[in-house]
């Protein structure tokens, strides 16, 4: 059975309730700092993605985008609008289709002028406008290859990347693909004879903006896995998504395929779902076919205990030639031979590369390697959801955003001291298995949700590792329960005494809220931070609200800072707790069955808004006794016990 985690609903919320008054009129636009950096690509083909670099960009509901384009295109003056897809605040794009060649009036072209961002805002009825930034783009509906030079007479490993000095290149995508095209003839090793390879295409990867430049694989699809010698051409094709084909000349290539090798194993010590970088070359795998291996030998040595010996075969997930990853496992050899979740140890021996290809197998050379097993590791990766930072409008603080952010990653971190638990702004490139909570706006149920757990049933032990606290999940939805999971912080507003349009009201209202947020609520005739009350430096970054309510505006911006990111960090770290395990880790139920001061894990309707947000005496919660000891055992670190008094369980 699938359980309800509805820990911090407001009891008195009903599904889809909303109460108006107030103004609601809003004056923050989100546009201070509206800026444009960069436009690219600079030559432009049917199916190209342009995309816009800048700062402060808004979609819609709160404004319509576009790219301005003024100076001349074809000798003729020109001032030419580009609707614009908002990706992110820093990132816009637009599509080069049809719509796109027809708004400059030709198929080709050369554009040279100014380029502005362009944002026609509801919020003020104003269309703002970046800075100009120099541009010169060029269109065209196909373009020919050209190769001036390829490296050879080289020593190489299958799969390497060969360089190509070459200019436009297409980019993939809608616009079609570049390939080199191989043919020549194959000796290898032992062998007399130069057996002719046919004619091979493998994929062009172009580095950067400018077409100029990219790298080619020699892929174990042109001459096997041998090592050998490769002579032949090659020649560049433009395949493009309209149809047209157009190619470069020919040039010679020479090769020395040398037999797989390798050069590295990092880090030195690995978690459970960590990956381990293996570096070298020669390998293979992914789309063109083949496996790598890694075979084991030698000896494993258990924390505090005595050697035994080890022979394991690894499959390696294939990144490129150059590299493979393996992930710490549970589920192959190395996961069948020992206790991820509980030994600690080292590996000592070593490592050799087996590459399968259709028919052949080369082996190798082994290399020594030592790493070490490292306890389990809890990897959580925020994701600030676009709705998250247009609610901070409403609350008169979309200006703060970077500033809130620190103090809620704070305010986990703490909560979590001496547990080995994670936090990052970024998705995690060194560990597979992590787990994702996004941070939003609205409850997308409609129910007033400050935060909800839609991972699928109790996971005690923290077996998963890669829970998602997030978007919408089927499974929970079998029992009934609420589909959208996350935290949202436009239900906080239910704390307000005059929640206006963004909450219910409810009994749990606090005047201290309003104390703390009116004076910036574009509802409530505040005066929204802007760029401007930051321009005088960095906001203070307080450690109590021994000073809230403040009278001063530098003070009052602290406050709201120091509150608002104390409010979502707590609710975040109860919503993690949950993935965990938490509450009663090792018995029924998502919450603590009695209602204590400053006890984390407790239903949301026991803990008020002065608790979460920590002020003087009230705040912050903890997790209990017994949660605290469970934390420690799944995820433990060398640290000593944390000495903060906790509260009881029960």
């Amino acid at each position: 059975m699938i359980h309800r985690r509805t820990a911090l609903l407001f009891a008195a919320l009903a599904a889809g309730c909303t109460s108006g008054g107030g103004n609601t009129g809003r004056d923050d636009t989100g546009l201070d700092g509206l800026a444009l950096t960069a436009v690219n690509p600079s030559t432009i083909v049917p199916g190209s993605l342009v995309v816009i670099e800048g700062t402060s960009f808004v979609g819609e509901p709160w404004g319509t985008p576009r790219l301005h384009l003024s100076g001349s295109f074809g000798g003729s003056a020109a001032e030419i609008d580009l609707p614009a897809t908002f990706v992110d605040f820093d990132r816009m794009e637009v599509s080069a289709d049809d719509g796109f060649f027809a708004a400059f009036g030709a198929q080709e072209g050369d554009f040279e002028g100014s380029a502005t961002v362009q944002i026609d805002s509801p919020v003020d009825g104003a269309t703002h406008e970046s800075d100009p930034l120099e541009v010169t783009l060029s269109l065209r509906q196909e373009l020919t290859p050209t190769l001036s030079g390829v490296d050879s007479g080289i020593v190489i490993f299958v799969n390497d990347k060969i360089p190509l000095h070459a200019t436009d290149l297409l980019m993939g995508g809608d616009e079609g693909q570049t390939v080199a095209s191989l043919e020549g003839c194959f000796t290898a090793v032992g062998d007399t004879e130069c057996v002719n390879t046919g004619t091979v295409e493998v994929p062009v990867e172009v580095n950067g903006w400018n077409r100029d430049d990219g790298v080619f694989a020699f892929a174990p699809t042109i001459a096997g896995i041998r090592p050998g010698s490769f002579e032949g051409t090659v020649m560049l094709i433009n395949r493009h998504q309209a149809g047209a084909v157009t190619q470069s000349a020919l040039a010679n290539i020479a090769y020395d395929v040398t037999e797989p090798e390798l050069f590295s194993v990092a880090p030195s010590a690995v978690s459970l779902g960590q990956y381990v970088d293996v570096e070298g070359g020669g390998f293979v795998g992914g789309d063109q076919g083949g496996v790598t291996l890694l075979e084991l030998t030698g000896t494993f040595t258990p924390d505090g205990g005595g050697p035994m010996d080890v022979s394991l075969t690894l499959v390696p997930e294939f990144v490129e030639g150059r590299l493979v990853r393996y992930v710490v496992n549970e589920d192959d050899s190395l996961g069948r031979a020992l206790d991820l979740r509980r030994i600690t140890g080292s590996f000592n021996g070593e490592v050799t590369p087996v590459i399968q290809y259709e028919d052949d197998e080369v082996v190798g050379a082994a290399t020594a390697f030592t790493l070490a097993v490292a306890p389990v590791k809890q990897v959580v990766y925020l994701v600030f959801k676009p709705s998250y930072v247009e609610s901070l409008r409403h609350f008169g603080l979309r200006a703060l955003d970077q500033e809130i952010r620190k103090r809620i990653i704070d305010v986990v971190a703490r909560d979590y001291r001496t547990v080995n638990l994670e936090v990052r702004l970024e998705p995690p490139t060194d560990f597979a298995l992590y787990s994702v909570v996004e941070l939003g706006g609205p409850d997308p149920n409609g129910i007033g949700l400050l935060g909800y757990d839609n991972s699928p049933g109790k996971d005690t032990g923290n077996k998963r590792l890669y829970d998602q606290i997030g978007g919408v999940n089927a499974v929970t939805q079998e029992d009934g329960s609420p589909g959208y999971g996350g935290v949202f912080i436009e239900s906080l507003f239910a704390f307000s005494t005059h929640p206006g349009d963004h909450a219910a009201e409810v009994d749990q209202s606090d005047e201290r809220f309003d104390e703390i947020f009116d004076h910036f609520r574009p509802d409530q005739d505040g005066s929204p931070v802007t760029s401007g009350d930051l321009a005088g430096g960095a906001v203070d970054e307080l450690t109590d609200s021994s000073s809230c309510p403040a009278s001063d505006r530098d003070a009052q911006i602290a406050c709201a800072v120091f509150v608002l990111g104390s409010t979502v960090g707590t609710t975040l770290s109860h919503e993690i707790g949950h993935s965990l395990g938490l509450a009663n880790p090792f018995g029924e139920g998502f919450h603590n069955n009695s209602d204590e001061p400053k006890r984390m894990m407790d239903n949301g309707g026991d803990r008020p808004f002065g608790e979460r947000a920590e002020f003087e005496g009230e705040g912050p919660a903890n997790f209990c006794v017994t949660e605290y000891e469970y934390l420690r055992q799944i995820l433990p670190t060398a640290d000593p016990d944390d000495p903060t008094e906790r509260p009881t369980c029960f």
